[in-house]
Order: structure tokens, then sequence, then C-alpha cells
């Protein structure tokens, strides 16, 4: 369990601008307050989730959700999100600490469909390339196309062999 620290309004946007004209399902891992699914949803990204296993960030996201009229057309979930099935997500969002990147990059890299993209914000998975960034320092965040990190693992694993 890490602590909460909100995303700033800079990071929702940078995060957002890396998924604009996408499609599909879109979750936000560790969701918090809501901040990011909300602008999801809001901008066209559907359905968009939150899974947050703190029940006190759950009532907040689902009473920001219902405060901005979208009670019910977007969803909190409370769920570990190392047994959530993520192979139905096109899109993925993680504002999550570094010690959480190595074994969620096991994750998604074994779960996630080919033309998924991941957005991680505050910090990068430190084994992937991303495939665009946008903003600096705290503000940073990276995208990642889950078909080109497939490419750089069998390329690494072939070279190791």
């Amino acid at each position: 369990q890490v602590p909460f620290q909100p995303s700033s309004p800079r990071q929702v946007a940078n995060a957002l601008a890396l998924l604009r004209g996408r499609a599909g399902k879109t979750v936000d891992l560790g969701s918090g307050d809501g901040r990011l699914v909300l602008e999801a949803h809001r901008q066209g990204l559907r359905p968009a989730l939150g899974y947050e296993l703190n029940p006190w960030l759950l009532c907040l996201a689902n009473y920001r959700a219902w405060k901005a009229g979208c009670h019910g057309k977007v969803s909190f979930l409370k769920e570990d999100l190392w047994k959530v099935n993520l192979s139905d997500c096109h899109n993925v969002i993680v504002f999550l600490a570094p010690s959480v990147k190595p074994p969620l990059a096991t994750k998604l890299l074994a779960e996630l469909p080919d033309d998924a993209r991941v957005v991680a914000g505050r910090f990068p998975f430190p084994c992937w390339t991303p495939s665009s960034s946008l903003g600096q320092g705290l503000e940073q965040v990276w995208a990642y196309d889950m078909k080109e990190v497939r490419r750089q693992a069998q390329g690494s694993a072939q070279e190791s062999q």
C-alpha cells in the first residue's frame, strides 16, 4: 500500500494527451480519487474505470463522479490490480511507485493485447523504452505501445542467448 498522492492537473492533461484519438476500454490501476478516470470519460475514452483498494479513496472517487454528472457512466472497483484480468484493456494508466513497476511490467506483458497502450506517470517502466513522452520533471508521463514493448523484449531475449 503506497500513500496516495493526487495527480496534478498538468499530469492528468499530459497522460490523457498520450491517449488522444484512441478507443477501447481504459483503466487506471490505483485510481485514487478518480480524477484520471473522470477525465478519460470526458475525453471520450469508454468504458473508463479505476481499480483502487483504499475504501476512502473509492468513496471520494464515486462522490466526484456523482458531482461531475458521471455517476453510472464510470466505474470504480475495489479490486486488487494483481488479480484483475487486463486482457480486454486497450488503454492503461499507471501512477504507481517505482517498486511496483517491474512486477507490473510482467503482468502487462502477459495480459494486454498488442494494440494496447500503457501510460505511466511520475516514474517510467525501468526496462521498457517509451514510444513517446510528454512533460518534464514531476509532470512527465511516458507512453508504451505493447506491440513495440514485446518486439524489444523478444530482441533482447534473443541477444542474451
